[in-house]
């Protein structure tokens, strides 16, 4: 029923539409679904019994219960971030806490980037695919999209200073098993990018969700370490042209609701002041749980377990498509991450098989909604964290059956 509210809306909705994802979580509740859909962790590496002992420690502490259940600061718990910071400064890249800036998950932390930085009609370089979530936050800021496709070895560099001449405002990455495709930008493109960027004064925004669930191959450092590399050789080591994001869902429980950003000082001044108008602060006694459960070495030995769970899953899902897709069907080899990547026959597309898997109880997400400006009609993406290895064969039997049968 039309409403007086729908002539009230403001004209950043009409570019905002509803996740695909998030419309998929509403099909894969059906009993016997097998969904290789969404981005979940596993909830067997939850560390329950950790969090639970936590909660108690500060509930029954009345010094720290008092400033957990209390109003915190706009940009932390000042203990958190200075964790954060210790155990980034091992991968690299040189900050202190006052570089830290915790938010209320990724999402957040994208949208405030929107918030802050993107007027209408600003220009953002990405990737092609690309992360939903980004796309998503930043349309309701009137974001224009540069895109930049992508191979099996990530954004494709040849075709990257051609755009950047296009004077982007700034360019998002997810250079370690990215989401959609699982790929990872080797070392030395992730030179070239730092290097183009510093050539046409573009700012990096790394998206680094999963950069700690490598289950193969050696540590590439992060774009952010190169970036202040190559400043430095140039003499330019107050510039700052890179931001980092990065989050507790993947390596503790995506219900914590808890990431952080890492900029310059200034950055995070702007960053912080926009956040005030959103939330005053992340949940402050949310904070002080993941401070205990992180602290004292744990964090380490926690994402080993989650290393050797999601490798076996991983494993197992690239033998059952070995087993059961058809000729013509390829997908990538992630070295990490959640995800990995179906490419199917040209003139296939995903959109109509998800119906038709639907039908045989397994679901996954169409390529599609990954491209800014359309394109990916053939690809899919497929999580394999959520699953165990047992299911994860039965659901990919059935997804290759239903590709057997589109291609006769």
């Amino acid at each position: 029923m039309q409403t007086l509210w729908e002539s009230r809306y403001a004209q950043r909705m009409k570019g905002m539409k509803s996740s695909a994802i998030r419309d998929l979580l509403k099909v894969v509740e059906q009993p016997g679904m097998i969904s290789f859909g969404g981005g979940y962790p596993a909830p067997e590496v939850f560390p329950v019994k950790e969090f639970s002992e936590a909660c108690q420690k500060i509930l029954s502490d009345p010094a720290k219960s008092k400033l957990a259940l209390q109003y915190g600061g706009t940009e932390g718990y000042l203990p958190l971030r200075e964790m954060i910071a210790r155990h980034t400064n091992r991968f690299g890249i040189n900050i202190t806490a006052q570089n830290v800036l915790i938010t209320s998950g990724s999402q957040q932390a994208l949208d405030m980037l929107g918030k802050v930085f993107i007027n209408p009609g600003d220009h953002i370089l990405v990737e092609s695919p690309t992360y939903l979530g980004a796309l998503q936050a930043w349309n309701a800021y009137q974001a224009e999209y540069i895109t930049v496709n992508s191979d099996d070895k990530g954004i494709k560099t040849d075709e990257l200073e051609e755009a950047l001449r296009r004077g982007p405002k700034f360019m998002y990455l997810l250079p370690n098993f990215q989401n959609p495709t699982g790929v990872t930008i080797p070392l030395e493109r992730r030179k070239i990018i730092v290097e183009l960027a510093e050539k046409y004064g573009v700012p990096i925004v790394e998206d680094d969700p999963y950069g700690q669930l490598r289950y193969e191959g050696e540590h590439i450092p992060p774009v952010s370490v190169l970036d202040d590399i190559i400043r430095h050789e140039q003499g330019n080591a107050n510039t700052g042209n890179a931001i980092y994001m990065s989050t507790f869902s993947k390596i503790l429980a995506p219900g914590l609701r808890l990431a952080w950003i890492i900029a310059p000082v200034n950055v995070i001044t702007r960053l912080a002041q926009a956040k005030q108008g959103m939330d005053l602060n992340t949940s402050s006694f949310i904070q002080f749980v993941a401070y205990e459960v992180a602290s004292g070495g744990f964090l380490d030995e926690h994402i080993k377990l989650i290393r050797k769970v999601y490798r076996e899953r991983r494993d197992a899902m690239l033998d059952s498509l070995e087993e059961h897709m058809p000729d013509g069907v390829r997908w990538t080899h992630p070295e990490g991450g959640l995800f990995l990547w179906v490419t199917l026959p040209e003139g296939c597309n995903a959109n109509d098989l998800f119906k038709k898997a639907i039908e045989q109880k397994v679901a996954f997400v169409s390529g599609e909604s990954f491209h800014p400006h359309g394109g990916g009609e053939n690809t899919m993406r497929l999580n394999f964290s959520f699953q165990n290895p047992e299911t994860i064969n039965e659901g990919i039997s059935r997804l290759g059956k239903v590709l057997r049968e589109a291609l006769k």
